[in-house]
């Protein structure tokens, strides 16, 4: 039985049949193991499953047909890029969500900083420096606990919440697009301007640099998805 990490179970589920997808565990036109059978390999809930394939069915990845089964869709003639496109289009919306709640955030987040907290901050975006060349799951992991750490220092336990739920979804997605797409923009300096608008305990210029992070993002989506 495969062993799920700890958090929100959908994301997971709907990650591990997106990578057997892509590695032709199921050939296209193939027809998937029932939710019964898929709920128990996976150690799950048929509800968990459910979701995970409606979200897979809405990306084009799978064809849901009533009363014969769920299929692995066929790749759309004349239509190379369009599993390309979903996934933008996906990650788009989770940016846009992204958005409202961070930069609130980081205005909260300016007015309760501490010194210490800018210290464990400063390592922590060290770190995400560093780990702009490794493998992309690893880069993205610190890149979102640097931006997970400032909502914490926002002081509203809901905001936190909200973010913890779409960690997952984030980390898939955004790893997901740097492995089969071309690269999002290096925001590395909106990064440090946020740190230093933090430490000045500047609350509209660490909003202003939150939002420019993610602009400059939403719109290489939006781009992206109109072509």
């Amino acid at each position: 039985m495969t062993v799920l990490r700890h958090g929100p179970v959908v994301p997971q589920v709907e990650s591990l049949l997106r990578d057997r997808l892509r590695e032709g565990y199921w050939k296209p036109g193939e027809r998937l193991p029932n939710e019964v059978r898929l709920a128990a390999e996976l150690g799950v809930g048929r509800s968990s499953v459910r979701e995970a394939v409606r979200l897979l069915a809405r990306d084009g990845l799978l064809d849901v047909r009533h009363g014969s089964g769920t299929f692995v869709a066929e790749p759309p003639a004349g239509s190379p890029d369009v599993r390309g496109l979903l996934r933008r289009a996906r990650l788009l919306e989770v940016y846009e969500v992204r958005r409202a709640l961070e930069v609130e955030a980081a205005r909260l987040a300016a007015q309760r900083v501490r010194p210490e907290d800018v210290a464990r901050l400063r390592s922590g975006l060290r770190r995400r420096q560093e780990l702009l060349d490794a493998d992309p799951a690893e880069f993205v992991a610190a890149d979102l606990e640097f931006h997970r750490s400032i909502v914490a220092l926002a002081g509203n336990a809901l905001l936190a919440d909200l973010f913890a739920a779409a960690q997952p979804v984030l980390h898939d997605a955004i790893t997901e697009m740097f492995r089969h797409e071309t690269p999002l923009p290096d925001v590395s300096d909106a990064h440090t301007d946020l740190l230093d608008a933090l430490e000045r305990g500047d609350a509209d210029a660490a909003a202003a640099a939150t939002v420019a992070h993610l602009d400059a993002i939403v719109s290489e989506l939006r781009s992206g998805v109109a072509q």
